[in-house]
């Protein structure tokens, strides 16, 4: 039974983890905000996401928006420019709340009631590892149908949750050398 790599890498190979890839095709399912934050209409199309209602401020401040309300009015009203940390913070914030405000109509979206969406795994690149310890590991598909965890874990933010939601709840069902597909070159899916 495979287990966890490692080393990976020692030998040359190139990837990244598979839970990793698959919050990045999580993320481009999600539609943020195209506008870099570097930009006003950015910064205040994140700010009004973030502002207009109570909840939606209550979310921020959860998510770790730590800035006051009328430092908040000053950035929408021009009269202040945020600094490079409360930039980030900002977009940080906004990634946050709109994953948590969109997870449960992803969710819906990649269960699909229980017919559950076509998951394509691109393995890792072993094109710098030498021929001796090369393994044979292909392109793979799967039909996820439990998004579940996986989901709840993006969205909350948690790698380590995502981690282990991704190997042992979703690659785990790619038979006997699902180990292979820890580290990936990409995940493909749509919703």
């Amino acid at each position: 039974m495979p287990d966890r790599n490692h080393e990976f890498g020692k030998y040359g190979a190139q990837g990244i983890k598979g839970y990793e890839a698959a919050a990045r095709q999580l993320d481009t399912l999600v539609e943020f905000i195209a506008t870099p934050i570097t930009q006003r209409r950015g910064m205040l199309a994140r700010l009004h996401y973030l502002t207009r209602t109570e909840h939606a401020r209550a979310a921020a401040r959860q998510a770790g928006l730590k800035v006051t309300d009328r430092t908040l009015k000053r950035w929408a009203d021009g009269k202040a420019t945020p600094s490079k940390k409360s930039l980030a913070q900002l977009e940080a914030a906004y990634r946050q709340v709109r994953r948590q405000n969109v997870a449960r109509h992803l969710l819906q979206r990649l269960n699909r009631g229980g017919r559950g969406t076509r998951v394509e795994f691109h393995p890792l690149n072993q094109s710098q590892v030498p021929r001796p310890y090369q393994r044979a590991v292909t392109f793979r598909s799967l039909n996820v149908r439990h998004w579940d965890r996986m989901v709840q874990a993006w969205a909350a933010g948690d790698n380590e949750a995502m981690d282990d939601a991704w190997f042992t709840g979703i690659t785990a069902d790619l038979g006997s050398d699902y180990g292979s597909y820890e580290y990936v070159m990409n995940i493909g899916f749509a919703a």
